[in-house]
């Protein structure tokens, strides 16, 4: 048998899965909120990772782009986003007329989670468990909290699920504003929040025979975001669009 990222193994140390212990204080802004993630224990992925991998971007973004989990070479570079799936989403941003600078871009999941296929050296991704993402949470709420973004995008199956629960498909609920479905028991989080629009992940464009049409897909899906921006209801484009 290969061998595993510890993803796939209970926690051996008794850690619970729950990052709430690791955060700072409410009041903390993201470099302190950072610098608090680098040391998470909540989940037993940081044994294997290289890094925890926090979110970057503005501050005061108006869009909050919420991935699956570092990849790779974000895992060895500790930034989110920066490998091929991210250049073909900042490429996609500036098609649908988003300015990539005025974003904040963040995972469900801040450690990376990989398999070794036996006699092999690659890292080759593995997807998160629903677990795995509950226990990350409170980071995303904590990124809320001080970004407090207009619209949060999920790129992908499982940024989808870890917002919306595990009956989330990309195919059915994909290119609309969908209410937001809250995260934050006290609601400050959470203020704010149009909605949320779903989408493919970066990387699908990437793993396409054909990747025009699936480019062209998520352009489309990132307009109804540049629209909520612009004019605060993008209800009209999603008639047309759908």
């Amino acid at each position: 048998m290969g061998s595993t990222g510890t993803g796939g193994r209970g926690d051996q140390n008794g850690h619970e899965h729950d990052a709430t212990p690791y955060l700072p204080g409410e009041r903390a802004g993201l470099p302190g909120l950072r610098k608090a993630a680098a040391q998470c224990r909540g989940c037993p992925l940081y044994r294997d990772a290289t890094q925890t991998v926090f979110g970057e971007g503005d501050a005061d973004a108006g869009v909050l782009l919420l991935g699956e989990q570092p990849g790779d070479q974000e895992d060895r570079q500790g930034k989110p986003f920066v490998g091929p799936a991210g250049r073909v989403l900042r490429r996609a941003l500036e098609d649908a007329g988003i300015d990539p600078e005025n974003v904040y871009v963040t995972n469900a999941v801040k450690h990376f989670k990989f398999t070794i296929p036996e006699g092999r050296k690659r890292r080759i991704h593995k997807a998160p468990s629903l677990r795995e993402m509950t226990a990350c949470r409170p980071w995303l709420v904590a990124e809320l909290r001080v970004v407090s973004p207009k619209v949060v995008v999920a790129l992908g199956a499982t940024a989808g699920k870890a917002l919306l629960g595990s009956g989330f498909r990309v195919s059915e609920q994909r290119g609309a504003l969908l209410p937001w479905p809250g995260l934050d028991g006290s609601g400050e989080a959470d203020e704010g929040i149009t909605g949320l629009v779903a989408t493919i992940h970066p990387s699908a464009v990437l793993r396409a025979d054909d990747r025009t049409p699936v480019y062209e897909g998520l352009v489309a899906d990132l307009r109804i975001v540049a629209d909520v921006l612009k004019n605060g209801d993008a209800s009209a484009r999603n008639d047309e669009d759908r």
